[in-house]
């Protein structure tokens, strides 16, 4: 769908390509979106090809006509299996006008349609990209924040139970973040080349606004190595539990089957080729016997089991508390 923005009263509203300075507006692009940009507008077909490509770049290059810049955004899409990703937004610079270009719609567009972001102005079309820069760098954060507080819930969770949901959710919320990384990390490279070449021109006031954004997008990358380091080691906590709590339900396991051994190999001695030693005995006798084996077989299990709590007794105080607060964490 393409729609064409103009401003009023410092307000953007709906228009036509007559209106002077525009903003035209194209997302969810579709077959005949594609063929009124090449044939209206004078987009090269490899420029929207590269555009809508998921996994494009962020970079920035001179055309006869327009100059590009290709930037990734922050997405969030609570229907997907990964919530939280990135998609590339082109942004082509005419003379009198701006034209993006994004294949899906994003919390960035709604802000810059809907008048949220102050003192944009499409008189100032370098101002209106910085603007839009800033804007994700924003919503990056907002975006990290989220992801943060949702792997704390999720941390909350498996403490009280460990289950394959919980996993696949924090195992989501890390790929989340690889994403925002390789994106944002991207962008400062865009940044950089933006500030140290003349391919749109900015005045000083354009270029001290531009580096407050590029703080702003190295703040983000530091967020989002900061909870990525933080995920990955929580990931390996949760993995240790689950293998401690394996080791102990196979030791259990383990018990058990050697004290049904004792009167499986007693039963196996005697078979039927071979007359028992109580034989005589009257039904009384013989359920004595087998009663006393199930006794001693259940004595045998208590004393093997019982070794952990006698280990756990002869430890020290420092030892024991945190022994408490890891059986906690396990149960």
């Amino acid at each position: 769908m393409i729609t064409i923005w103009k401003q009023e009263n410092r307000k953007l509203v709906e228009g036509t390509r007559e209106d002077g300075p525009i903003w035209v507006d194209a997302r969810n692009v579709t077959r005949e979106d594609i063929r009124i940009l090449e044939t209206e507008y004078g987009v090269d077909t490899e420029i929207i090809m590269d555009i809508l490509d998921q996994d494009e770049l962020s970079r920035i290059d001179r055309e006869d006509d327009y100059t590009l810049i290709i930037v990734r955004l922050p997405i969030f899409i609570s229907a997907n299996e990964v919530s939280y990703f990135t998609i590339p937004l082109g942004i082509l610079l005419f003379p009198d006008m701006i034209l993006t270009i994004c294949w899906a719609d994003c919390e960035v567009l709604h802000d810059l349609t809907n008048n949220r972001v102050r003192s944009l102005t499409l008189n100032d079309l370098p101002a209106f990209v910085i603007r839009v820069l800033a804007r994700a760098d924003l919503i990056f954060l907002r975006y990290l924040k989220e992801i943060n507080r949702r792997s704390n819930s999720i941390e909350t969770e498996l403490q009280k139970s460990v289950r394959n949901l919980e996993l696949i959710q924090l195992l989501n919320l890390e790929k989340s973040l690889v994403y925002f990384t390789t994106s944002l990390k991207s962008n400062q490279l865009l940044f950089e080349k933006l500030m140290k070449t003349r391919l749109i021109n900015l005045d000083e006031e354009d270029r001290e606004w531009l580096e407050d954004v590029a703080t702003d997008n190295r703040q983000a990358i530091e967020m989002a190595d900061i909870y990525s380091n933080i995920l990955s080691g929580m990931m390996d906590a949760f993995a240790s539990v689950i293998s401690n709590n394996l080791s102990i339900v196979m030791k259990r396991l383990t018990v058990i089957s050697l004290v049904l051994m004792i009167p499986t190999m007693i039963t196996s001695l005697f078979g039927m080729n071979i007359k028992l030693p109580m034989g005589d005995w009257n039904n009384y006798n013989a359920l004595a016997v087998v009663l006393g084996i199930c006794f001693a077989s259940s004595l045998v299990a208590m004393i093997l089991l019982g070794d952990r709590k006698k280990k756990k007794q002869r430890l020290d105080p420092v030892e024991r508390k945190k022994l408490r607060r890891r059986n906690r964490a396990v149960e």
